[in-house]
């Protein structure tokens, strides 16, 4: 027993490296915050610059001093806008639009998406995957189309469909419902299956097994559809620009580029002004709804 104590003794003891696992932890902690600052400072400098912007005279702005500096703020430019006529009706334009938005591709993309993820059929499957393909196309590429359709439609029935805001309506859910949709059904698939073979054994149709059961428990998901189709139709340029030209019907992406650029003159000031005054509604909303957004857009990239 005593050899064996005394060979016991000999042999080294293996502890772990606390000094280098600290050393690394920390590291990549420096490491980390190095990336996260970086992050903030690319992010960030647009807006901060906006908002020094906004605050110059048009003379401040057109000298040669610091750019990145405001000698005489003046909220002049912040006032003008929100005294336009013009500009209050490019806001109020979006505003509709977004609101209506949303309402009709909630009520399309929640039934499309119930039914594809739960309602099993053939095809369904293909129809899931052509639904979120056809959100892939560029409108870059439907803008042109869709103006010849909408002339064809004026020529036979002589109802004109360009150069009205509400012609939107027509053209936006074509990029809000197919992504919505796609979401809801990843988010309607993690659901367990126990809970509408309940609901359906106790005698619920599928309209009240949607309706009770799946949209409350679903409500992040529902959340970040919400969130994408309004920041979609709040901040759309392509569409309002190629079928919008009237004063009267802009939207405020297209309303402040074509009022505040006159030829060649930028009227610098105000264009930020107006920007950030329209950011603000996204920007608060996201503000308090980042994380049902974040939850409903994990939900419906991993599951399905």
């Amino acid at each position: 027993m005593a050899n064996v104590s005394a060979i016991a003794t000999d042999l080294p003891v293996a502890r772990p490296k606390y000094g280098s696992m600290n050393r690394d932890r920390i590291w990549a902690l420096r490491w980390s915050y190095f990336f996260l600052v970086l992050f903030a400072i690319f992010f960030l400098l647009p807006p901060i610059y906006m908002l020094i912007t906004s605050l110059k005279t048009s003379a401040e702005i057109s000298a040669a001093t610091n750019p990145w500096w405001v000698f005489n703020p003046t909220l002049d430019n912040y006032k003008e806008l929100l005294t336009s006529n013009s500009y209050l009706t490019y806001f109020r334009n979006s505003a509709i639009v977004s609101v209506v938005v949303v309402s009709i591709t909630m009520l399309i993309s929640v039934p499309a998406a119930f039914a594809l993820a739960r309602m099993k059929f053939w095809g369904s499957a293909t129809l899931a995957t052509g639904v979120f393909l056809t959100y892939l196309i560029p409108e870059t590429l439907l803008f042109i189309p869709l103006f010849k359709m909408f002339a064809i439609f004026n020529e036979w029935t002589g109802i004109a469909l360009i150069n009205r805001w509400w012609v939107l309506l027509i053209l936006y859910p074509t990029l809000t419902v197919p992504f919505c949709t796609w979401i809801m059904i990843g988010y309607f698939a993690s659901i367990p299956k126990e809970l509408d073979e309940a609901a359906l054994i106790d005698g619920a149709t599928w309209m009240q097994t949607l309706t009770k059961i799946f949209i409350p428990v679903a409500l992040p998901g529902l959340i970040a559809a919400t969130i994408f189709a309004f920041t979609v139709s709040w901040a759309q340029f392509l569409y309002p620009l190629a079928f919008t030209t009237s004063a009267d019907q802009l939207v405020l992406p297209v309303g402040i580029i074509t009022s505040l650029i006159k030829g060649d003159v930028f009227n610098w000031g105000q264009i930020m002004t107006g920007a950030l005054l329209g950011a603000a509604p996204p920007l608060i909303i996201y503000a308090f709804l980042m994380d049902y957004y974040i939850a409903g857009l994990t939900a419906g990239a991993t599951k399905g």
